[in-house]
């Protein structure tokens, strides 16, 4: 979702091939997840996106860099399929290519973090001695779509917040689902 707003140094380009977090349409049970994931993936794990806050769209969410958490969802794609499904989910997200101006997302690289990968008898957030609080569980570098400059410009001033970070909790029961 974007890169161009990012105030935190995404780091060397990356190398080879990256899995994806996602966090809204692209969800399991979601309807572009089917649609577009179906096949295309080899395994789908749980993952929360650090350090970034969730608003709400038009039918769909936008993260943003911010002092939260979003949850989501760790893809990786299947054996052949990668430029594939890049090419797909950056064609969704209508992403053009870096800082492009007509850009509705960046794709960046950010550290996710993976639940339940944390130390034995550890806790999220609660290290064992000598390692830092809120540290969370260990992670994994991925692709992300964050909502492009001239949206996160917009969000910061006008949008709504989704409490939690979770998308699917955030949307009204009964409430439209995007195609």
């Amino acid at each position: 979702m974007t890169a161009a707003v990012s105030t935190l140094d995404p780091g060397p380009p990356p190398t080879g091939e990256l899995p994806f977090f996602v966090y809204g349409t692209l969800l399991p049970g979601e309807p572009n997840h089917d649609l577009f994931l179906r096949g295309r993936t080899s395994g789908e794990r749980a993952a929360v996106l650090p350090r970034a806050l969730l608003y709400d769209g038009p039918g769909y969410p936008y993260a943003i860099d911010g002092h939260g958490r979003v949850h989501g969802t760790l893809l990786t794609a299947a054996p052949g399929v990668y430029g594939e499904l890049l090419g797909l989910l950056d064609h969704l997200e209508e992403y053009l290519g870096p800082g492009h101006p007509r850009n509705l997302y960046e794709r960046v690289v950010r550290e996710v973090e993976l639940p339940g990968e944390g130390a034995p008898g550890t806790h999220e957030g609660q290290g064992p001695p000598g390692t830092r609080e809120g540290q969370g569980p260990p992670g994994t570098r991925a692709w992300v779509y964050l909502a492009a400059a001239a949206v996160t410009r917009s969000l910061r001033t006008s949008g709504s917040v989704i409490a939690e970070g979770r998308w699917v909790t955030g949307r009204p029961p009964g409430g439209p689902r995007t195609p």
